[in-house]
């Protein structure tokens, strides 16, 4: 298991890449991490088939930022409010992660943050077709991680897929996965290290 103190220390000092908004609309997202039956797990989201962007696809909650939003942290929280019912004060954000480009324009920062276990989620059904849950352990499985080479604007670019069951998470998403289970891996090596 985690130790989320470590953790949010190992983020505050990660060498986190950033990259310009200049041009691209801002926004957040939020990896719910959680712990279940003695085991960390994240919260995922099945994006709804009628949206314009990222429709049907495996997500984190987020989404544009906001006048309203104080900062970024805050538009992950109340995004994550608004399309889970998970009350936004209730949600320990422990640091950030890499910068990432959208291809549909955003500049997006993603955000590690503690909610409380998930019991009863009140999901908004015009974003959001269904929850589920994965342990952050399964993702560890080379068996269920690969890449594959993308085209996109005349430039290929690496992109990464996961398998959990029935989903498969893909894309940005599943690239900020990489980074976590990155993160998460050299602070479990720091601990064998130092017993």
């Amino acid at each position: 298991m985690l130790d989320y103190a470590q953790l949010a220390e190992q983020l505050k000092h990660f060498p986190r890449e950033t990259i310009s908004p200049q041009g691209l609309r801002q926004a957040a997202v939020l990896l719910p991490l959680f712990r279940r039956d003695d085991a960390d797990a994240l919260l995922f989201t099945v994006r709804t088939d009628h949206l314009a962007h990222h429709s049907g696809e495996i997500s984190f909650p987020g989404g544009a930022s906001e006048t309203a939003d104080r900062n970024l942290a805050e538009t992950a929280r109340r995004e994550t409010e608004e399309e889970l019912g998970i009350p936004g004060h209730v949600i320990r954000i422990l640091g950030r992660l890499d910068d990432c480009y959208s291809i549909h324009g955003y500049h997006v920062v993603p955000y590690v943050g503690l909610i409380p276990q998930p019991q009863q989620l009140e999901p908004d059904r015009s974003e959001i077709a269904a929850v589920f849950e994965a342990p952050l352990e399964h993702f560890r499985d080379p068996a269920v991680h690969h890449t594959e080479d993308w085209s996109h604007r005349g430039r290929v670019h690496e992109v990464d897929f996961y398998q959990y069951g029935e989903h498969v998470i893909w894309g940005m998403t599943a690239g900020i996965l990489r980074q976590l289970l990155t993160v998460t891996a050299r602070l479990a090596a720091g601990r064998r290290v130092a017993g």
